[in-house]
C-alpha cells in the first residue's frame, strides 16, 4: 500500500458533517419503517465540477489551506466530497460571502494567503527527525522547546508545556497489535477514548482526559513501527486542534519509501473483498425476554434487526417498542429512575461500530437545560440510555446523527435531545422511580457499565 494512501486512512475519521437535529415521522396509516430517497443536491454538484475543473496540486493546496483556516478536518487528497463543500461554504459564510462551495479565483487566492500567514504565524515546518526517521510537520513557534525523548524519538514543547508532541519508535518486539492494546487500556481518571482503529499497517487512538486531548498514530513497515503522538490542554483546543490535522496530513513514517513509491509506482494487487461493514443505527434497551425499547432512527431503515432477530412487531413513532418471536438472551433493565438535573454529570452507554463488530462505549456527559445534553457522542449512540451517576436512568438519547465532525480523530462535545422517563411508555412498572430529593451514592463509571451492559443490545439496519 503506499503512503499517500495509508494517510488517507488514517485520516478517514476526520471527515463527515456537523450535527443537524432529525425528527421521526412516522404514520400510524404506514408501514412504520420505510427506506427515503435523498434527492440530487444542485448547489454540491455545481461545486463539485467548478472543484474539479482545477488541477490535483490546486484541490489539495485549498484543501490544507481549509485546514489552517479551520475549516477542514480531513485527508488533503484533491477529491471533492460533501465535507470539503461544507468546509469551503462554511469558510464562505464566515467570511459573508454566498456559502455556495464555488470558490473563483480571487477568493482562492485569498485563501491560500490566509492559510500562508497561519502557517508562518505557527513556524510550521517538514522536519526529518534523525531519531525516529520520520518526516513530519512541526509548529515551531508555537513548541519551541525540542529535546530527545525516551521512546526512540524526540520530544517538542510548548514554554508552557501544555502541549507535547513526541516522535516514536517501538522496541524490536513489540508489534502493531500490542501497541494498540496498551493504549487503549491505559487508565487514568478522566480518560474518554473517542476513537480508535487498528488496520494492518496503522492504527490511531484518540480521545481525551479530564483535562486534556490526546492523539497516537503508529504505522508498521519494514523498519520497524514507527509514530507520533500529541497531547494538549483542553483550554488550548480552538488553537491546537487545526495543527493537529495539519501534523496528522504532514506525517510520513517511512520517508524514503514513500519517495521510491513514488518513483516506481508500482501498481497494487488486487486485494480480496472486505466484509460488508456492520450498519449500526442506534443501541437498544431490553426491557423483557422479547421486547426492546429504543429512541434509534427506525423510521430511516426498512429491514430492523435486533441481535441478529427480526422484530415481528414495532409500536410507537419514537421511542419505539419491538416485539420479537424469540428469546433476545439480553437481561431486561432493572435500573432505578431519576430526574434530569441541569449541569449534573451524566454517562451514556451505546454501541458504536467498529467495521464488522459494534461494541460497548461508556462517554461522559452533561445536563444542558431543555431537556438536553452535552456528550462526545458517535453515530450508534441514538437510544443509549442517560444515566446520573448513582446509576438511575433519566433518559434515552434522540437521534445522533449518521456523521459527526471529528477534530484529529475526536469527536467534540455537542448538544443533543434526551427523551425523558415520562415519554418511555415501553418501560416495565418494576424499574423503580428514584424519589425526588433522595440522596444516591455516586458510583464508578466502571460499575455503572457493569450494572447496564447486560440490557443494552445493537439495533441494526440489515442490507
Amino acid at each position: 500500500m503506499g503512503y499517500p494512501r495509508l494517510r488517507a486512512l488514517a485520516l478517514f475519521p476526520l471527515v463527515l458533517a456537523l450535527f443537524t437535529p432529525f425528527v421521526l415521522q412516522a404514520s400510524r396509516a404506514q408501514p412504520l419503517l420505510s427506506s427515503r430517497v435523498v434527492p440530487a443536491d444542485a448547489a454540491i454538484d455545481a461545486a463539485r465540477i467548478a472543484f474539479e475543473e482545477l488541477s490535483e496540486g490546486d484541490r489539495k493546496a485549498l484543501q490544507e489551506a481549509l485546514i489552517w483556516t479551520g475549516d477542514y478536518s480531513g485527508v488533503a487528497d484533491g477529491a471533492f466530497g460533501r465535507q470539503t463543500f461544507t468546509s469551503i461554504a462554511a469558510y464562505q459564510a464566515r467570511l459573508r460571502q454566498p456559502p455556495n462551495g464555488i470558490l473563483p479565483l480571487q477568493a482562492r487566492t485569498a485563501l491560500l494567503d490566509a492559510a500562508q500567514q497561519a502557517r508562518k504565524a505557527a513556524g510550521f515546518t517538514l522536519v526529518d527527525d534523525t531519531k525516529s526517521g520520520v518526516r513530519i510537520g512541526i509548529p515551531l513557534k508555537i513548541l519551541p522547546k525540542q529535546s530527545a525523548n525516551t521512546n526512540g524519538g524526540s520530544r517538542w514543547q510548548s514554554a508552557d508545556d501544555k502541549v507535547t508532541l513526541d516522535t516514536r519508535t517501538a522496541p524490536p518486539d513489540a508489534t502493531l497489535q500490542s501497541l494498540y492494546d496498551r493504549n487503549v487500556a491505559i487508565q487514568t481518571p478522566g480518560r474518554v477514548v473517542s476513537y480508535k482503529v487498528l488496520r494492518p499497517d496503522f492504527f490511531v487512538v484518540a480521545g481525551e482526559t479530564a483535562t486534556g486531548r490526546f492523539y497516537t498514530r503508529y504505522s508498521s513497515g519494514p523498519e520497524g513501527l514507527r509514530g507520533f503522538s500529541i497531547g494538549y490542554d483542553k483550554a488550548m483546543a480552538s488553537q491546537i486542534d487545526r495543527l493537529v490535522v495539519a501534523i496528522a496530513n504532514s506525517f510520513t513514517p517511512f520517508p524514503a519509501q514513500a519517495g521510491a513509491a513514488s518513483i516506481a509506482q508500482a501498481p497494487e494487487p488486487a486485494l480480496p473483498a472486505k466484509p460488508q461493514a456492520l450498519n449500526l443505527i442506534g443501541t437498544g434497551i431490553a426491557v423483557g425476554s422479547r421486547q426492546v425499547v429504543t429512541a434509534a432512527p427506525l423510521a430511516s431503515c426498512k429491514s430492523v434487526r435486533v441481535s441478529g432477530l427480526e422484530p415481528r412487531h414495532v409500536a410507537g413513532r419514537g421511542p419505539f417498542v419491538l416485539d420479537f418471536a424469540e428469546d433476545l438472551k439480553a437481561q431486561p433493565l432493572k435500573a432505578a429512575r431519576g430526574p434530569l438535573v441541569e449541569s449534573s454529570p451524566l454517562l451514556v452507554v451505546g454501541f458504536v461500530g467498529e467495521g464488522e463488530k459494534a461494541n460497548l462505549f461508556a462517554l461522559p456527559a452533561q445536563a444542558e437545560d431543555a431537556g438536553m445534553i452535552s456528550a462526545p457522542l458517535q453515530p450508534g449512540m441514538g437510544g443509549a440510555p442517560v444515566l446520573d451517576m448513582s446509576g438511575s436512568l433519566v433518559g434515552l438519547v434522540g437521534t445522533v446523527p449518521s456523521g459527526r465532525q471529528k477534530i484529529a480523530g475526536i469527536i467534540p462535545a455537542a448538544k443533543y435531545p434526551v427523551v425523558p422517563n415520562p415519554e418511555l411508555a415501553g418501560m416495565p412498572p418494576h424499574s423503580p422511580a428514584q424519589p425526588s430529593g433522595a440522596a444516591s451514592q455516586p458510583l464508578a463509571a466502571a460499575d455503572i457499565v457493569a450494572s447496564i451492559r447486560s440490557a443494552l443490545v445493537p439495533v441494526t439496519c440489515a442490507p
